[in-house]
């Protein structure tokens, strides 16, 4: 069982929900969750203990977004073609991927994530506004190449595949 398939257990993503997931509106809101926290946080110099409030809505709406629209419309659009991207990369383990994306590249983008959650995270606890900006810089851009990847890998695999070319309309 891949990493990924058990955080897709921890966010409920069944087939229904990676679907609603693959909404548009629900990645690009997604990307406001990194930059809700960082300052929900930082409030406790502002508002003290009160911070937790916006602090633990944020975090429900990590939890929650990706179930919280509406399966899309069209799923021929980057934000679509990213998560189901990510579907097939999780099912690598049943259906073969191409040779060109087993690669370390993903689990270098998914550590320059990771690297820039931890420094936005020290960011907030030692109230640096530059470790803030790097920290959220560094894992917007390790997240939104890796989610490119993952249109490519989407792309590549929809023509070899019927259930993925199903997940195209």
């Amino acid at each position: 069982m891949t990493l990924e398939r058990n955080v897709a257990r921890l966010f409920r993503l069944n087939d229904e929900n990676w679907m609603k997931h693959a909404n548009p509106w629900s990645v690009w809101t997604r990307y406001s969750v990194l930059p809700l926290i960082v300052l929900a946080f930082w409030s406790r110099v502002w508002i003290g203990w009160w911070c937790l409030i916006p602090g633990i809505a944020s975090l429900l709406w990590l939890f929650l977004n990706p179930v919280f629209f509406p399966k899309p419309r069209s799923t021929r659009n980057w934000a679509s073609k990213a998560v189901l991207g990510e579907r097939v990369y999780l099912n690598r383990d049943r259906v073969d991927i191409p040779g060109i994306h087993k690669t370390p590249l993903y689990a270098i983008l998914n550590a320059i994530s990771s690297v820039g959650m931890g420094i936005a995270i020290w960011a907030v606890v030692t109230y640096s506004v530059w470790g803030a900006v790097l920290g959220v810089a560094l894992a917007y851009l390790g997240k939104s190449w890796y989610l490119d990847r993952m249109v490519w890998l989407y792309e590549m695999m929809k023509s070899e595949h019927s259930e993925y070319r199903g997940w195209d309309y």
